[in-house]
């Protein structure tokens, strides 16, 4: 890949959360299953169908996305990591579904094709651009005339103790947090609705629809739960950076999710938004 304005985010994305990703992605496609699965049932995708993944990562949509299009559809994957595409690539593609082409480029700058796709998917692959208005005018150059976009993202942090509960009960034990700004790419960008309406008008699309879904996540059992919680998001990051305190951050972050405990696993609240437009 050359370098772009997501050059932090592509690194990231390499070096750091794509390697944890693809070595995790069978408890993290699960905990966010029913997410897409709701994102996937609005977008409604057909027989025939050429469809863009945006953010495909470790590619469970792609192939969820290729069995719908069938034999007569395509279905592209891109995502910025290589780590998370190679998990991609060999995934097995059920019978009837043409096997999706995945491709490792900046959505918000590669050229995705003029008007070559009929509809455009993403689970929680949106919301990393440095640029969003550009990045979603050049996904909307993609898309055939009329064409349709549905994409999960995460409503706001306090809306999501599945985020909160392990980082509240680890602080008494980290260095100082700063605030996040609010608008920096990162997984809750997207959390003002207002802020997405905005940003998909300036790329060109119209009929914004935004639905609000709560939905308990999780599936994996404790020890997976705090595993998780270690080692993604902002405790992870922080934990990277001071390895020390991982012992006893991860015997609070226990306790804080054995409430959540379930004969399913874990399962913890959780609040999207469901965003469409053509």
């Amino acid at each position: 890949m050359t370098d772009t304005d997501n050059a932090a985010q592509i690194d990231y994305w390499n070096a750091t959360a794509g390697p944890i990703w693809a070595r995790m992605q069978d408890q993290l496609d699960r905990q966010i299953a029913g997410i897409g699965a709701e994102a996937m049932r609005i977008l409604a995708p057909d027989s025939g169908e050429h469809i863009l993944d945006i953010g495909c990562g470790c590619g469970q949509t792609s192939v969820q996305l290729a069995e719908r299009a069938g034999a007569l559809g395509a279905v592209t994957g891109v995502d910025i990591s290589a780590p998370m595409l190679e998990v991609a690539r060999a995934r097995p593609v059920p019978a009837g579904a043409a096997r999706p082409k995945f491709l490792q480029a900046d959505a918000q700058s590669a050229d995705l094709g003029g008007g070559a796709f009929d509809a455009a998917f993403s689970r929680f692959g949106v919301m990393f651009f440095a640029d969003p208005p550009a990045a979603f005018a050049n996904i909307r150059k993609a898309l055939k005339p009329g064409g349709r976009m549905t994409f999960a993202c995460w409503a706001p942090l306090a809306d999501n103790p599945w985020m909160t509960t392990p980082l509240m009960a680890a602080a008494p034990l980290l260095p100082p947090l700063q605030p996040p700004d609010p608008n920096a790419p990162g997984p809750f960008a997207f959390a003002d609705p207002e802020r997405v309406r905005r940003i998909l008008g300036q790329g060109g699309f119209t009929a914004v629809d935004i639905e609000r879904f709560e939905s308990p996540i999780g599936g994996g059992d404790l020890d997976a739960a705090v595993s998780l919680a270690l080692q993604v998001g902002p405790l992870g990051a922080v934990l990277r950076e001071n390895p020390g305190l991982k012992d006893k951050v991860a015997a609070v972050v226990r306790g804080a999710l054995a409430p959540f405990a379930t004969p399913e696993g874990v399962k913890m609240p959780s609040a999207a938004w469901i965003v469409s437009a053509s």
